[in-house]
């Protein structure tokens, strides 16, 4: 529901504030006043294109924000705001934070529906007229379609299967001796998980044993040998100590020079214990090598790492696992998918009767609404076409579609080929009234939905869009007095003219309602006039 909407500098609007109540609101004025710029507004929120055009004269950027709840249980709401620069440049924000026009139309398109004279294509798609139906029928239909999706989900992995192992079974020449060449390489040399990991870092210890030893066996007799360091250290310390006596600073460092004798006696048995713990095995050496090549050979043709050649070799015994039990893996698939294609047919028989039974009754209902509206004898027929099982898809196994009959005696056709745009209009009023609370929908927004529509049918249409704003926030772009006296609330779209016109919105007020109820009746604010006006807002209990 929309709580509040801003515009600023969208064609002939400056600025201009429309705060919609619950129910219905309906914006009137004269014709070419600016009703239109409101409606480019909404469609900015909604996420759709933008075109730079929009931005009033003289402007460098237009700005639509709204405040938006989410149905009922939303006690909060969001802020939206949409910036179109002069440049067409966009920029959105969603609470503050920026968003993409994706985004804006996910979270605000599905809560609004723009139904403007020439805006009817959920009407006029058949693929929505499945979706009217299954969410008026709720759970027998909705039930029915889940099962549906789920066996055909089933089936059509079964089927991939299937096709896996028939394609594997009888694949022959060079894939086959593919597989069998890169099962028997990789079998013969038999890397474990982690042997690469580890020769990479033992080889290079081996390679270089010998040179190792060396070096610490050279560096060990340097510290601890017959006049090496540590015999140097101790000589200085003894000397330093004697005369440690005569100045104490002496002294200090004779016991700094003791903690490093006592540091090199460390590091030189530790160097003696890695000398002794290096191996130097040319045999083992050898093994390694040889072991690091042959993986290395591995990598080369099925790398680039060692999970890739793993890959390679389960895919190879798979392979040939299939082709040497080909026909049993065969016949066990083409089993499952036999169970798979039972299951769904037996749910898509399901699906269709739940569809076939709602759908004449939603077509009665929206029937009568439409002879409310004084459509006469027109209504819609609901057609229903099996499909050859190939083109079945996750909406049912059937194409559907909502015909029109505008009379009793001619032969329904698609809507998009028979019905005027203001039948159109009252074809989809009629239908949101039929849904109620199952539309899915918050807010509904009707531009100029009595188009061609006057007398007894304009009364009728006003009640059936009160009858509308009792389960729906509904916003009316209006010429009718009618619709307009329905209103729980009223705003009036002027134009204030000048070098560059401008658009102003006002809400009425009660007496202001008056005036305005009597300039649509008759052009003027004569005493007989505003009198009606009177008449018809008290009647509507709106006075």
């Amino acid at each position: 529901m929309i709580d509040e909407l801003h515009v600023s500098n969208i064609a002939l609007i400056r600025d201009a504030d429309l705060v919609p109540s619950a129910g219905l609101t309906v914006l009137t004025g004269e014709t070419g006043a600016g009703k239109t710029a409101l409606l480019s507004a909404l469609k900015l929120i909604l996420g759709e294109r933008a075109d730079s055009s929009t931005v009033r004269e003289g402007e460098q950027a237009a700005l639509v924000e709204a405040r938006i709840f989410d149905g009922a249980h939303d006690q909060d709401g969001f802020t939206v705001q949409r910036r179109l620069s002069a440049d067409g440049r966009s920029r959105v924000k969603i609470d503050g934070g920026i968003a993409s026009v994706r985004e804006l139309s996910a979270r605000v398109g599905s809560l609004v529906d723009l139904c403007g004279q020439h805006e009817h294509q959920r009407l006029l798609d058949p693929a929505n007229h499945v979706a009217m139906v299954d969410s008026w029928a709720g759970r027998p239909v909705l039930d029915a379609l889940e099962a549906y999706r789920e066996a055909f989900k089933a089936a059509r992995a079964a089927a991939r299967e299937y096709k896996r192992v028939e394609d594997a079974a009888r694949a022959q020449g060079s894939r086959v001796e593919e597989a069998r060449f890169a099962a028997e390489r990789i079998d013969e040399i038999d890397p474990q998980p982690g042997e690469y990991e580890e020769l990479e870092e033992v080889l290079p210890r081996a390679e270089h044993a010998e040179v190792l030893v060396s070096t610490a066996d050279e560096v060990h007799e340097g510290l601890f040998g017959e006049g090496g360091a540590l015999d140097a250290v101790n000589s200085a310390v003894a000397t330093l100590s004697r005369m440690g006596s005569v100045d104490r600073k002496l002294a200090d460092i004779a016991d700094e020079l003791s903690s490093a004798a006592i540091s090199i006696e460390d590091c030189a048995g530790e160097l003696r214990s890695y000398r002794d713990s290096v191996p130097f095995d040319p045999q083992e050496l050898e093994r390694l090598q040889e072991r690091y090549a042959a993986m290395k050979g591995l990598l080369r043709q099925w790398g680039p790492t060692m999970d890739d050649v793993f890959k390679a070799r389960e895919d190879a015994r798979d392979l040939l696992s299939l082709v040497d039990d080909g026909e049993a893996r065969i016949r066990a698939a083409r089993k499952q998918l036999e169970a798979a294609e039972k299951v769904l047919f037996d749910a898509a028989r399901k699906l269709k009767r739940a569809r076939n039974t709602a759908a004449p009754r939603f077509c009665h209902e929206v029937g009568k609404q439409m002879a409310r509206l004084e459509m006469g004898s027109a209504e819609l027929v609901w057609e229903s076409r099996d499909l050859p099982r190939a083109e079945w898809t996750l909406l049912g196994p059937s194409s559907y579609e909502l015909l029109y009959r505008s009379g009793a005696g001619l032969t329904p056709r698609p809507l998009r080929r028979i019905a005027s745009g203001g039948e159109l209009s009252r074809v989809m009023l009629a239908c949101k009234v039929v849904l109620g609370n199952e539309d899915g929908v918050d807010t509904l927004v009707f531009d100029e939905v009595d188009a061609g529509v006057g007398g007894s049918t304009a009364r009728s249409l006003a009640a059936v869009l009160a009858d509308l704003s009792a389960s729906h926030q509904v916003i009316v772009v209006t010429h009718l007095a009618q619709v307009a006296v329905m209103a729980d609330k009223h705003y009036v779209v002027s134009k204030a003219p000048g070098d560059i016109p401008e658009t102003h919105l006002i809400e009425l007020d009660r007496e202001a309602r008056v005036t305005e109820i009597a300039r649509m009746l008759s052009g003027d604010q004569s005493a007989a006039s505003l009198e009606h006006a009177r008449q018809m807002l008290s009647e509507a209990g709106k006075l």
